[in-house]
């Protein structure tokens, strides 16, 4: 049965393009445009993995990474920021609040987050 992942992005573009490659891979995708929408999917679809955007409506992805976190049925879901913050202190709360991987999305290719993506779903890095 092929893996779940669930891109909680507020942009559509990068939504489709992500989606569109994760998809080629051979995992399920799920979208969700903002955080409360990303809370709700991550609780009733229990997804292998979150692609997680920190910049978004309704309820930014610190908070959204802390929900998930707290919650007993999501707590053990690895989770990928996947963001355009860079700053140390971002980062470094992210890690704290119990985000698995940080990526800046412009320091890396989509091939180099799909390879990441693998990893952390396919359990050789966590």
């Amino acid at each position: 049965m092929p893996k779940t992942i669930l891109f909680i992005e507020d942009e559509s573009a990068m939504q489709k393009t992500v989606g569109a490659i994760i998809q080629k891979e051979g995992y399920n995708m799920i979208s969700a445009l903002d955080g409360d929408l990303g809370i709700k999917l991550a609780k009733e679809m229990r997804p292998d993995l979150i692609l997680l955007d920190l910049v978004l409506p309704k309820r930014d992805g610190f908070d959204v990474l802390r929900s998930l976190k707290q919650e007993e049925q999501t707590k053990s879901i690895p989770i990928i920021v996947l963001t355009n913050l860079g700053e140390m202190e971002n980062i470094d709360k992210a890690i704290e609040l119990g985000a698995t991987t940080y990526l800046v999305k412009s320091d890396y290719s989509l091939k180099e987050i799909i390879e990441k993506i693998k990893k952390t779903v396919d359990g050789s890095l966590i």
